[in-house]
């Protein structure tokens, strides 16, 4: 049963010093168990939020007199709010089958999706959205589940470029040509500024040799760039790690076409690859692992080709030490909502809950670029939880209660 208390008298400084900001709110929850994932499992756990933030969280924390407090009881279980980094929902462009690396998925938002409200109620607080279409159709935006305006939901916009690679020539060179354009309008722009440096150093010293009476050479003004290529500048923000990038694969085949094509060039990106039930990147788990990437793949049992004998490719990844990211088993609201359910199939074939909860929230918000801000119930963090009683793994258990930024948007406490 959940119980409101006036206060618990305080004697600790660390809660001691979280004053509630005027015109915000403070309030402590108490919970049986907080799996805050970046710190680990917290058995009678005590969560300050304080004006939309986590302030604190440890282990039975004395509270302030005065902060309101809930408690959950001994069977309640939080977890941080679900991240999607791979999805289209809400959007309903087609593409097309040109490259278009300056396009942003966040000109298509459309904050009336009545599905947002559906997906927030499920405990899906956080979407990476990217644009349709083939080679590179873009750039993706990160926005929460909920806002009346593109502004109120947007997080973050190029959180990453959207890259689907083949196992063909065609599909490999479109990689490696984007870093060769890159390299091209570097020149280009190098020669530019050259040209600028010495009609500058000639104005300069000109006007330094002027009588009183003569007029100042203006000189060339500031320097302007030469127009940058679209591509060009995709695959140079790349290179600067201004942009990282999610390249989609289907098999080991891609993922050598994949290897071969970066070749020596060093960037920040992750891997999408579809689980079919004869998913063979098991065969190239090594070279995975060199590049130290995360790989992004649907909650699903798959079988080692031509036979029937099942894989849990998954958890293999994480045994190899790879950077596991899960994704709904499709992109459909359905999926969504059955999202924990499907995962806790994995965790029952062997993967550790806390590294599919890890999978859920905090390595999406990596992909993201979001880990400072979302994927874990630590301090400084947005108050994105879900309440449960029992475990969220468990098909019986429900999502309970869903907050956002330290507001009940789902169920009550």
């Amino acid at each position: 049963m959940m119980i409101l208390n006036t206060l618990l008298l305080a004697t600790s400084p660390l809660l001691a010093a979280q004053p509630a900001v005027p015109g915000g709110g403070t309030l402590a929850i108490k919970v049986g168990r907080a799996e805050t994932v970046s710190d680990g499992t917290v058995l009678h756990a005590v969560i300050l939020i304080e004006d939309g933030r986590i302030a604190v969280v440890g282990e039975d924390l004395p509270i302030e007199r005065g902060i309101p407090v809930v408690d959950l009881g001994p069977d309640s279980v939080v977890i941080p709010g679900l991240v999607n980094a791979y999805s289209r929902q809400g959007m309903d462009s087609r593409g097309s089958n040109k490259s278009n690396p300056g396009l942003r998925a966040s000109g298509e938002l459309y904050p009336a999706f009545r599905d947002y409200k559906k997906l927030l109620e499920a405990g899906v607080c956080t979407l990476g959205l990217y644009p349709a279409g083939n080679g590179i159709p873009g750039r993706a935006v990160a926005v929460r589940t909920q806002g009346s305006t593109p502004a109120e939901m947007i997080l973050a916009d190029d959180v990453y470029l959207k890259i689907l690679l083949r196992s063909s020539a065609s599909s490999k060179s479109m990689i490696t040509k984007g870093f060769e354009e890159a390299d091209e309008y570097a020149k280009k722009e190098a020669k530019a500024r050259e040209k600028w440096e010495k009609a500058k150093e000639k104005a300069d010293k000109k006007n330094k040799k002027k009588k009183k009476d003569e007029q100042e050479d203006p000189g060339p003004g500031p320097f302007v760039a030469p127009q940058k290529d679209p591509k060009a500048a995709a695959f140079q923000e790349l290179r600067d790690r201004e942009l990282s990038a999610l390249i989609s694969i289907r098999s080991a085949g891609d993922f050598l076409h994949l290897f071969d094509a970066i070749g020596e060039e060093q960037f920040d990106f992750a891997l999408r690859v579809p689980l079919s039930r004869e998913t063979n990147l098991f065969l190239v788990k090594r070279e995975l692992k060199e590049l130290g990437c995360a790989i992004i793949m649907e909650p699903r049992l798959s079988l080692h080709p031509a036979t029937q004998r099942q894989r849990n490719l998954p958890h293999e990844m994480v045994k190899a030490g790879m950077q596991l990211v899960l994704i709904p088993s499709s992109d459909s609201l359905d999926s969504h909502q059955k999202w924990l359910n499907d995962t806790g199939v994995l965790v029952g074939a062997g993967l550790p809950s806390h590294d599919a909860l890890r999978a859920m929230t905090l390595a999406p918000a990596k992909v993201l670029g979001l880990a400072e801000r979302l994927g874990s119930i630590s301090a400084g963090k947005d108050a994105n939880m879900l309440f449960f009683t029992g475990d969220p793994f468990e098909p019986s258990n429900k999502v309970k209660t869903v907050m956002l930024e330290g507001k009940i948007v789902f169920g009550e406490l």
